[in-house]
């Protein structure tokens, strides 16, 4: 379908493109779940043949008349916002069941409906893909680079001696990845993302659930997850955050908070890696939290780019959350997901990407470009704590840098910026 012509756009293509191409092709049907202006619209229209709009005056009467009319029309068709009218997803698992072949419908969706017994029943039938907000290579215009699953085949880039500065690295932190503010100034898009903060609390998280508390204190609590970006924080340390606003809210309130902020995929988990041990360290398998976009992060914080330079530690946590990110992203056509690992002997390992197959990289991040070898030793000491007779050797060692050159450091472990990750 013609982005243009439909929306008045050209469609800017997504590392993801792949993932949904592929999905189509096994399944009876795909749903693109991510944050909402995350680009998921344009991306399912670029891949359907015909469409329907959930939010349209149209569909809303079809729904009242003979909602099975909604699926009528050239195949893949797309299902747009299909949360708004959750009868569609039976009708579509049905709609799969009679149809011949694969890829016959689309649905996209920015949160999950507060009845998801119903969705169960998509097994076998309708495939999920996570859209993520634009990655680094993305929002770059998709230059070259050091490709993921060029490191998963053991091939190493060649050496790059340019390396951003650190005014480069705060730019883009700053500029969001949503595509409608991504060619915004600073200023504007600090605007845009405070009203889109603004109405995920006043209006989106409250379609999902009776909320007792004012915005403030949902808006306290974002503020106190960006503080904690890419890191083990516990919800009593968050509820203590939003206690100024909130003297009386309890630490489970705040874990069913983030529960609604996930399910708006406004919040995204890393998991812990869990993989057995040479040592007898025991494992850390809290979750870290991040925001949906590192520029999020930056916004909740009421931060700005010039503010960002003289506070280096909160910057290097936003940067570690960038990394993660576009690790996420780059590594959805893999199949992939982004872990992290933690001991109790302090070993840790920033991200661990792990394919389905069973292989596995490990990256660790690190703002500054000078500190890519003690980034490397770091990784080198952790990944000796694992019993890789039982994983595997790592595929590869990463030290993504802000600041950084592209090099092959003589231990074997690569070093590059981020905004030289590429798919």
């Amino acid at each position: 379908m013609d982005t243009k012509a439909v929306l008045g756009r050209p469609y800017l293509p997504r590392v993801m493109d792949a993932a949904v191409g592929e999905a189509l092709d096994a399944a009876g049907a795909v749903l693109i779940e991510g944050v909402r202006a995350c680009g998921k619209t344009m991306t399912g229209l670029n891949a359907c043949a015909s469409y329907v709009f959930m939010d349209s005056p149209g569909a809303e009467r079809l729904l009242s008349i003979d909602p099975s009319q909604l699926l009528e029309g050239a195949r893949p068709r797309l299902l747009d916002e299909w949360q708004l009218a959750p009868v569609l997803w039976n009708l579509v698992r049905r709609g799969v069941d009679a149809a011949a072949g694969r890829g016959n419908f689309i649905l996209t969706g920015s949160a999950v409906p507060a009845d998801d017994a119903t969705r169960h029943t998509g097994a076998g039938r309708i495939l999920r893909v996570r859209q993520r907000t634009l990655c680094w290579w993305e929002k770059q215009g998709r230059p070259g680079g050091v490709s993921l699953a060029d490191l998963f085949d053991s091939r190493r880039p060649a050496a790059d001696l340019a390396a951003p500065t650190l005014d480069d690295v705060v730019g883009m932190l700053v500029q969001p990845g949503f595509p409608a503010m991504a060619d915004l100034g600073e200023r504007r898009s600090r605007t845009m993302l405070s009203g889109y903060v603004d109405e995920i609390v006043r209006t989106d998280i409250r379609r999902l659930a009776d909320i007792r508390h004012e915005p403030v204190v949902l808006e306290r609590l974002i503020a106190a997850i960006a503080r904690s970006v890419a890191t083990e924080v516990s919800y009593e340390t968050l509820a203590k955050d939003v206690r100024p606003a909130a003297p009386n809210i309890k630490a489970e309130t705040v874990a069913s908070y983030v529960e609604l902020l996930r399910r708006l995929f406004f919040v995204e988990t890393q998991n812990a890696w869990a993989p057995s041990l040479r040592s007898r360290a025991r494992l850390r398998t809290s979750p870290k939290l991040h925001l949906a976009d590192p520029a999020l992060a930056v916004a909740a914080l009421g931060a700005d780019s010039t503010r960002l330079k003289t506070d280096l530690t909160t910057l290097g946590f936003v940067f570690e959350s960038a990394a993660v990110h576009d690790l996420m992203v780059l590594a959805s056509p893999l199949g992939g997901e982004v872990l992290h690992y933690r001991d109790s002997n302090s070993h840790e390992i920033d991200a661990i990407v792990a394919l389905p197959d069973g292989r596995w990289g490990a990256v660790e991040v690190k703002l500054g470009g000078p500190q890519a070898e003690a980034g490397a030793t770091s990784l080198a000491q952790a990944i000796a704590q694992i019993d890789t007779a039982a994983t595997g050797q790592p595929a590869f060692r990463l030290v993504v840098t802000g600041t950084g050159p592209t090099l092959n450091l003589p231990d074997g472990t690569i070093t590059c910026p981020l905004s030289k990750l590429a798919p």
